[in-house]
């Protein structure tokens, strides 16, 4: 089985706020609010992570369970390539 890599595809003008991020996709002209776990996905894909290494690392920052680590991480991460700041390749 083929798992599949994420990485940022857009660079953003960022500003944190507490623990949570405000950031700026300037080409687009559209301001985002990332809370702390999107914040936190956020960060790690600063380099290429899998869907795999992204839960685990969720995993053992947040108390949640696996399932709904997977099911919000998987959520987050199609909102952000449907927003065109993630892409997916084959590892």
């Amino acid at each position: 089985m083929t798992s599949m890599i994420y990485r940022r595809e857009a660079a953003l003008l960022e500003a944190e706020v507490g623990d949570e991020l405000v950031a700026l996709d300037a080409a687009k002209g559209t301001c985002l609010g990332f809370n702390t776990v999107a914040t936190s996905v956020w960060r790690a894909l600063q380099e290429p992570h899998s869907f795999e290494d992204l839960r685990n690392r969720l995993l053992d920052e947040y108390d949640v369970s696996e399932k709904q680590c997977s099911n919000e991480l998987r959520d987050l991460l199609r909102e952000l390539e449907s927003r065109g700041l993630v892409k997916t390749a084959s590892r």
